[in-house]
């Protein structure tokens, strides 16, 4: 851990507070505030050129014109800014961007934009003092920033995936989750679509295509967010709406109906939301996640729309992301399992809650089954890639987009859950968050935090055994077990199934929920005949499931028993579809299963629908060179 660098300015501290003061939450007290703004400062960010206990960002006043003919985002970024008394510079974030001019206090200054590095851009630096309160940057977005999808067709779409270091490839920002900001903007989009952002948002689609908005809480940077398109929005609840494109917004207003009591739940487990809305936006089939916890607005695959709201699980992990990750946030990217394992346990506390155990302890035998496999895999190349604070330097944070922060982390908390209680994990919990509201955390701080609040015995740190948790390789020992009957009963259905003294009309698929086909399909052997693939989709269509998370376990097992009568359906889902977490297993099965050909084939024709965060992946897999 760096030492804390000390050249910070009140200023920084009476904005926090006016910030929580803003969205309702308690404020902490003096101490705790203080430490708060020094935290912003006390863990380098390797991801980021900025330098903010010299110069810092505060708030944004983004004006921006958005063209898809030209697929260009022509903008001027205005930020006021702190600065310490010495400050001579101020250092911004940039990828692909072209800067025109730049302003202090409204006079042009002379600016340079240093060479590019790998994975973290161009550094954008020009002069300010210790009395620079306000800089302007006039630039233009590249066609190919990486943050941006463009999607054409009839019904054009923009959106952006902030996450983790793009926000820099459309706005020039300080692009570390350490630095908080508000901000405003004013955005023209072409009529006939609305424009949405990470913040209050519009409902009805504007005459003459000019937006404004506003974001009274600080954010840090990989949480601003814009999409742009011809949709519409369906109220579901008094804090709670949807958005989606005309053909899907009665069924994602159907499929989404339970968010309100989602929201509810969270705030009886942790506290206020303090974010006044939580509206989700269904996005275009392209996009590369499950869902982005963008404030306000979470962004969406439509691959969660089943039409039996079975999926709603990604919605209960999105909303926490509004305490764990919006409201405390990872320092680093170093320490990302600060806000993923955090999530998860949210998550799965949302699930018990409204849905009942049975279901979130199906959930968490999955989310084991996938992050033993992840642990198996990642020993394989890299066993410090399986600890909870990583070590992401020269190297794309991307890296740390792994079931280690989410799974590895879900566990641990879970272990601090079985050795204090879940009532006193509950309380130090719901504390945690109101304390270091709108703040950031380090791996290192949070140790501190926890040995003092909650663990503050010898006794208690013996059982949880932290450093093997945080520091060490793969799974502790003391790892939490699981126990789902209904797993179980899949478990022994498959083995009777496996063994042919189960016929595959007896087997209860009609009377199983997705988790329990799930399961069922993703534990077939590698071995399984073409043949007996055949007789469970006569039986069962499993090809033509509308449920994406089934079909997804279905295509990778036809590819590893070479079920060829899936593979159309395969290619369509490829083309169809750009979230990674179903990509990348379907095209290693395929390099694994030598069928490079097929994948090659049909990557050639997906790769244009896909964002960069997803073609980054699959260029690597298959060593794809255009």
């Amino acid at each position: 851990m760096n030492t804390m660098r000390l050249s910070l300015f009140y200023g920084g501290l009476l904005a926090f507070a006016a910030s929580l003061a803003s969205c309702g939450t308690e404020a902490p007290a003096d101490s705790a505030k203080t430490q708060a703004i020094l935290d912003m400062k006390r863990a380098t960010d390797h991801h980021s050129y900025s330098r903010p206990e010299e110069a810092v960002v505060t708030h944004l006043n983004w004006n921006a014109a958005v063209d898809f003919d030209t697929r260009v985002i022509t903008a001027t970024a205005t930020y006021d800014i702190e600065t310490a008394a010495d400050a001579e510079r101020i250092i911004f974030d940039c990828t692909d961007l072209t800067i025109q001019a730049v302003r202090v206090d409204g006079e042009p200054v002379d600016f340079e934009l240093g060479p590019a590095k790998r994975f973290i851009g161009q550094p954008l630096t020009f002069p300010v003092n210790g009395e620079s309160r306000q800089v302007s940057i006039d630039y233009q977005s590249s066609p190919e920033a990486g943050a941006l999808l463009w999607v054409e067709g009839d019904n054009p779409f923009l959106f952006t995936q902030s996450q983790a270091i793009l926000a820099r490839t459309w706005v020039p920002c300080q692009d570390s989750p350490g630095i908080r900001f508000t901000y405003e903007a004013h955005v023209d989009v072409p009529q006939g679509t609305m424009a949405l952002m990470s913040a209050t948002n519009p409902t009805q689609q504007s005459a003459n295509g000019h937006y404004d908005f506003r974001m009274d809480q600080k954010i840090p940077s990989y949480l601003l967010a814009l999409a742009v398109g011809n949709v519409e929005f369906r109220s579901v609840g008094e804090h709670t709406g949807v958005y989606a494109v005309p053909e899907l917004i009665e069924a994602a207003a159907y499929e989404f109906a339970e968010m309100e009591d989602l929201l509810v739940a969270a705030e009886n487990l942790y506290g206020k939301y303090a974010w006044e809305r939580y509206d989700l936006l269904v996005l275009p089939p392209a996009f590369p996640f499950g869902g982005m916890e963008n404030p306000r607005l979470t962004f969406a695959t439509p691959t969660i729309i089943a039409g039996d709201r079975s999926l709603v699980s990604l919605v209960a992990h999105e909303l926490a992301h509004s305490w764990s990750g919006n409201l405390v946030t990872n320092a680093t990217w170093d320490d990302f399992w600060l806000n993923e394992g955090f999530t998860v346990y949210f998550e799965q506390r949302i699930m018990e809650s409204v849905y009942g155990r049975d279901v979130s302890e199906m959930l968490a035998t999955l989310s084991y089954q996938g992050l033993v496999d992840e642990v198996d895999a990642i020993m394989d190349l890299n066993p410090d890639d399986t600890h909870l604070k990583l070590h992401l330097q020269n190297r794309d944070p991307d890296d740390g987009l792994t079931a280690i922060a989410y799974d590895k982390g879900y566990f641990f908390l879970r272990r601090i859950e079985e050795v204090v209680g879940r009532e006193a994990f509950d309380d130090f919990l719901k504390t945690y968050f109101a304390t270091h509201a709108f703040s950031v955390m380090d791996t290192d701080r949070f140790i501190d935090y926890l040995k003092s609040v909650l663990l503050n015995t010898e006794e208690l740190l013996a059982a949880v055994e932290l450093d093997a948790w945080i520091f060490g390789p793969g799974l502790p020992e003391n790892c939490p077990k699981v126990s789902s009957a209904r797993i179980e009963r899949v478990d022994a259905a498959l083995a009777g199934w496996e063994a042919g003294t189960t016929a595959t009309d007896d087997l209860p698929w009609n009377e199983w929920v997705y988790q329990e086909r799930y399961r069922f399909l993703s534990n077939l052997d590698d071995a399984t005949s073409p043949e007996r693939l055949a007789e469970l989709d006569a039986s069962w269509g499993i090809s033509s499931t509308g449920n994406n998370e089934v079909l997804f376990a279905w295509l990778e097992q036809s590819i590893r028993s070479q079920y060829q009568p899936s593979y159309a359906r395969l290619e369509s889902f490829l083309i169809e579809i750009g979230r990674r977490k179903f990509l990348t297993p379907l095209y290693k099965a395929m390099v694994d299963t030598d069928q490079k050909a097929m994948a090659d084939a049909i990557y050639a024709k997906a790769r244009p629908n896909y964002h960069s965060v997803s073609t980054g992946t699959m260029d690597e897999l298959l060593a794809w060179s255009e």
